[in-house]
Parts: C-alpha cells; structure tokens; sequence
C-alpha cells in the first residue's frame, strides 16, 4: 500500500458518489483521530473502548481512510480528513483478527469500510496468515467480504494453552473466555480462510 493508493467509489449511475478515498498505514500523529473516529462506536458497544495510550500502542497495526474529495469539487472541506481505520493483529503464526473497522458516519455506505478491510485481508496474505478472524454485529457486511460464522475457537489445544497468557482483551475474546463475555454478548464470531 502507498500513501496514494486511491480507492475510487464506481458503483452505477445513481448509486455513485464520486467521492474517492486514500489509504495509508497509520502514523502516531493518527492516534487521537482513530480514537475520536472509535469513540461513537464504543458508546454504543459496537466496539471495544480502549485508552487513548491504546492506540499509540497498536497504531501500527492500523490501516486509515483519508477523503481524497469528489472529482468535481464538492467535499474538498474533507480532502486529507481521515474518514476510517482498521486494524489487523496477529495473533498466531497463521492467523490475525481485524480489529476497530469504523467509519466516519457521513461516509457509510461509500465504500470506505470495504476498501479498508480488503487492504487488511491483502496484509495478512502478505504475512503469510491463512485465516483471519473477527467478532462483529455487522454479519452481512463481513459475509459479503467471505467471512463465515464459526463456533468454538479456532486453534489447537497447544496454541490454545499459549494464546490464553496474553493480557490483550482481543484474545481473551478469540479464545472466548468468561472474563470478556459481558463485552462480547450479541457479536458473532467469523472466520476467513485467504
């Protein structure tokens, strides 16, 4: 991905919005953007509310939208603006989870969630991963994308026994363990195979 990989929305006439949209892996300076970007999302418990040191932490991991405008003008007050973020943490030799997918509420529906989490999947086949996970209420719009629900966790025994010692929430959720279920009640857990 360069910072000038533009991702334009070409949907038929009527449906398109003209807007364009650039992605860029995430800079520090990004942090407290994708915190105020998360934060309607985690009052909501559609995501997970973290601390702002959170982000700094794992900004690495994050891929953001930026508003490249609309070819005839209109939305150059947004131009650079970042729109969405996405993340993908790995979290064994094989597999990642997508984590923090949001979009600015006036650019749903634009392409830009999809635009995020197809970068994400490209990084995680870069990695060498073959699967990828997520835990979400959006079900369709990962099912659009070849996500499937799945039960249990997804991994060894052994893995399992080594994956259950981190301190990180996201794979106390993978691993679905008692500590997390208030945070996770209504989510459905997907899996992709890439």
């Amino acid at each position: 991905m360069s910072a000038t990989t533009p991702v334009r929305d070409d949907r038929p006439a009527g449906a398109a919005t003209g807007w364009r949209t650039v992605l860029r892996p995430a800079r520090p300076a990004d942090a407290r953007v994708v915190a105020e970007l998360v934060r309607p999302y985690s009052e909501r418990r559609i995501l997970i509310a973290k601390d702002l040191i959170a982000y700094f932490e794992d900004i690495q991991e994050f891929t953001v939208a930026e508003s490249a405008g609309a070819p005839d003008g209109p939305g150059s007050e947004d131009v650079g603006t970042i729109i969405g973020c996405g993340a993908l943490h790995v979290m064994w030799d094989d597999i990642a989870e997508v984590r923090t997918l949001a979009v600015r509420k006036d650019y749903l529906h634009r392409g830009v969630g999809s635009a995020i989490l197809t970068e994400l999947l490209e990084r995680a086949r870069a990695l060498g991963l073959r699967r990828v996970f997520c835990l979400t209420f959006e079900v369709d719009f990962f099912a659009a994308h070849g996500f499937h629900p799945i039960w249990g966790t997804p991994v060894g025994m052994d893995t399992f026994a080594e994956m259950v010692r981190s301190h990180d929430d996201g794979v106390a959720e993978f691993l679905d363990l008692a500590r997390v279920k208030p945070n996770t009640l209504g989510n459905t857990r997907m899996l992709i195979e890439l």
